[in-house]
């Protein structure tokens, strides 16, 4: 066994020892998806530390326990479609994409022209097939796909961006970092037309560009 997948298998253990993984699907997958594989050369030896890395443009890919405690958060099943905002490096994506399955679909919106060839390259190089990257605003979701029936964002919004709530169908799920630099992981749930939020924990995540001026 190479020596990253003995550091991935560790990684996992920890995250299930620490709480964060909770599912077999989310074990599968992060077992599956070798996140060396999207982050940049320089970096690749951190690979399976639980920190965030830089991957260029001032963004980062997120710390794998964050990434976990999304992924449990929204619920993920198979043949699920879901709306990403902040591609990055394509490693989250990846990750939902193996938790919805083959039967479910993935749609990622990357603000930042490199960057989403970036997360395209990367997801090609691991056989992931059912991710679509697409350049644009997130903050608007991306109304010719919708409805979602899960949309999360990857970086810190002033509030909840009403367009994704708007794009997401009744009984569905969303995950904001609400705030500036220092956030609120912010959990949406809809039913029967009314929505719900639940405060899920302090969060560090670079700002959403293109909502009010945010970030800019």
């Amino acid at each position: 066994m190479k020596q990253s997948e003995l550091d991935r298998e560790r990684l996992v253990k920890q995250l299930k020892n620490r709480g964060y993984i909770s599912s077999q699907m989310l074990e599968k997958a992060m077992l599956s998806i070798p996140r060396e594989k999207f982050i940049p050369e320089n970096l690749k030896s951190f690979a399976y530390l639980d920190n965030p890395l830089e991957i260029g443009e001032g963004q980062t890919i997120s710390a794998p326990s964050m990434i976990a405690i999304m992924c449990e958060a929204l619920n993920l099943k198979p043949k699920l479609k879901v709306l990403e905002v902040g591609a990055g490096s394509g490693y989250h994506a990846a990750l939902v994409a193996r938790m919805v399955g083959d039967e479910g679909q993935v749609y990622s919106i990357e603000r930042i022209a490199r960057l989403a060839d970036f997360a395209r390259k990367n997801l090609e190089k691991v056989g992931i097939k059912n991710v679509t990257v697409v350049e644009g605003d997130g903050s608007l979701g991306l109304l010719q796909h919708a409805p979602f029936d899960r949309f999360y964002v990857t970086c810190a919004a002033p509030k909840v961006p009403s367009h994704l709530v708007e794009q997401l169908v009744d009984g569905g799920r969303g995950l904001v970092p609400v705030g500036k630099y220092l956030s609120e992981l912010t959990l949406v749930i809809k039913k029967r037309g009314k929505v719900v939020q639940k405060n899920l924990g302090g969060c560090v995540f670079v700002p959403l560009i293109g909502m009010d001026g945010f970030g800019e």
